[in-house]
């Protein structure tokens, strides 16, 4: 079978089937697309294990980072165990594939006295009574309230919102649901944009949405929007020029393990499969006591 014919059918299973996330496709098709351009004209199954290391050798010629490396690899071994599980070929050139490990790098992460003042700053500037200074408020306060990633900010119909029960119902990566719940300080930002500043924002759009956020155009908001927002506002506070919304999910989430929240309550909170994707927060709080402890203990 000629090698794109193969790809293009793995990704739409991974798409179809296996149900991933539109971002997590568009990774392994682009890894797919750059092992396509190393195979050239070769049919699958000529496809060999010196084929794959020339393939990652030239990516790190030119410079690809350790987990970009690592990402292909990764791509690579799935593509061709599903390809041997569809008996496409008769062996798996990738089972000796290996690649450069992930460097651990810890999350940037905001103090809780900085997300004070960047909350009160914008609590002040929402009382205004601007729309899109309200609707921010909202968003920063939701997205630091309950840990939620940006796609799922977005996503959000009004419907989705409980404020008597301060929960918001979100679906997360493969399409999982999972009830997720904020504080009072949310609540009141939320309560205060839905009464006084959504329909003012809706009002500028001829055509009607269910979105909970929406754009200075009346449309859904979009990630692009949020991303701006946080890294103007962000940023100041945690000395990073490049910062996003993901930084108020790190921020939530370490500050939860700060306060003492079980491993496994943060894991569902988050919407992590796995227990392991939560723990790299264990070691941002454990960093954090110690350069505390060095700061403020005589004996340090």
């Amino acid at each position: 079978m000629d090698f794109s014919v193969a790809a293009s059918a793995f990704t739409e299973h991974l798409e179809k089937v296996r149900r991933l996330s539109n971002a997590t496709v568009r990774a392994y098709r682009s890894d797919l697309r750059d092992l396509g351009v190393a195979v050239g004209d070769a049919q699958l199954h000529e496809v060999d294990l010196e084929t794959l290391r020339g393939w990652l050798w030239r990516a790190t010629q030119r410079g690809d980072a350790r987990s970009t490396l690592a990402r292909r690899a990764a791509a690579a071994r799935s593509f061709f165990s599903w390809a041997q599980e569809q008996e496409l070929i008769d062996v798996d050139p990738s089972l000796r594939l290996i690649a450069p490990r992930r460097g651990r790098t810890l999350p940037t992460v905001a103090s809780q006295e900085a997300m004070k003042g960047l909350l009160d700053a914008q609590r002040a500037a929402a009382e205004s009574a601007d729309p899109i200074a309200m609707r921010d408020h909202g968003m920063l306060e939701l997205l630091y309230g309950s840990g939620i990633r940006v796609s799922e900010l977005c996503g959000l119909d009004v419907d989705d919102v409980d404020l008597d029960r301060a929960t918001a119902r979100v679906l997360g990566k493969g399409s999982k649901e999972r009830v997720v719940p904020f504080g009072a300080p949310a609540r009141l930002a939320l309560g205060a944009y839905l009464t006084r500043s959504r329909p003012a924002l809706l009002a500028r759009s001829s055509t009607t949405t269910s979105g909970l956020f929406l754009s200075t155009r009346g449309a859904r908001i979009g990630s692009r929007a949020v991303y701006t927002l946080v890294a103007e506002v962000l940023s100041p506070f945690v000395g990073a020029e490049t910062v996003g919304p993901h930084a108020l999910r790190h921020t939530a989430a370490t500050h939860l393990l700060d306060g003492g929240a079980d491993l496994r309550a943060v894991q569902e909170i988050l919407g992590h499969a796995s227990l392991g994707t939560t723990q790299i927060y264990t070691h941002v709080s454990a960093e954090r006591l110690t350069a505390t402890y060095r700061l403020a203990h005589p004996r340090a």
